[in-house]
């Protein structure tokens, strides 16, 4: 009775051992592997903000005629913006700074005597930030006419922006991850596998460069300023299961 007992359950073991053997040779024939793809996703667009400083300066041996004469000036600065169309309310004048002018004093003989006070120099910046873009440009260009009012303004570079970034980051998410997949399906039918589910998305780091530039990606990510027609770009790296 034992060896019958012996040889059922023995039959019974070598019966599972082969199912499970021939369900490994299964499984290891069907087994999933993955694939990588990355996607792009890019838009041109115009800069919907201008910002754009400059200053001017007043140089007087009386302090108080300094700042009487700097305050002139910032009459006359303002009326010749405001008469340009940009409004008061885009005009920020910034604090005065202060310094004294001086110059080192030599001997015949080439000793140095000391310094020598020529004045103080008053100096006041300005910014500008205008979503009226054109306008705002065309003044900057012809900000040297108020030299002919008396005034020598020096005024720097224009600085473009996109108060809309939030919105064209998840379009160019969206258009990327978009080219991403139509990649990685393409990939499977041309290896004759099925495209499974998604395993992971990595976003790529956001870039925005001047149109028609020679400007290169930047590890960190990019954000050009100088120039009013960009180009945005970001991409998405997919990993995906495959199906034989």
């Amino acid at each position: 009775m034992k060896k019958h007992l012996s040889a059922i359950i023995f039959g019974i073991a070598i019966v599972i051992a082969a199912y499970l053997l021939g369900n490994a040779v299964i499984n290891r024939n069907n087994a999933q592997g993955s694939i990588s793809v990355t996607g792009l996703g890019n838009a041109d667009f115009s800069s919907d903000l201008i910002v754009w400083e400059g200053y001017y300066s007043r140089e007087n041996i009386d302090l108080k005629q300094a700042y009487k004469d700097l305050e002139a000036d910032k009459a006359i600065i303002t009326d010749y913006l405001t008469g340009k169309g940009i409004t008061k309310e885009e005009i920020v004048f910034k604090a005065v700074n202060s310094r004294n002018n001086t110059r080192s004093k030599y001997s015949t003989d080439g000793k140095y005597m000391g310094e020598e006070f020529l004045g103080y120099v008053l100096t006041q910046s300005l910014q500008i930030d205008s979503k009226n873009v054109e306008n705002t440009e065309k003044v900057s260009r012809e900000i040297t006419e108020l030299l002919n009012k008396g005034i020598q303004f020096y005024s720097q570079p224009p600085r473009y922006y996109y108060t809309k970034l939030a919105d064209l980051k998840i379009e160019m998410i969206s258009k990327a991850t978009q080219d991403a997949y139509t990649r990685a399906q393409k990939i499977a039918e041309n290896s004759g596998a099925q495209l499974g589910e998604l395993i992971t998305a990595k976003m790529g780091i956001f870039q925005i460069t001047g149109q028609n530039s020679d400007e290169e990606y930047a590890w960190g990510g990019t954000y050009n300023t100088s120039s009013k027609e960009k180009t945005a770009s970001i991409t998405m790296k997919l990993d995906y299961k495959v199906k034989n």
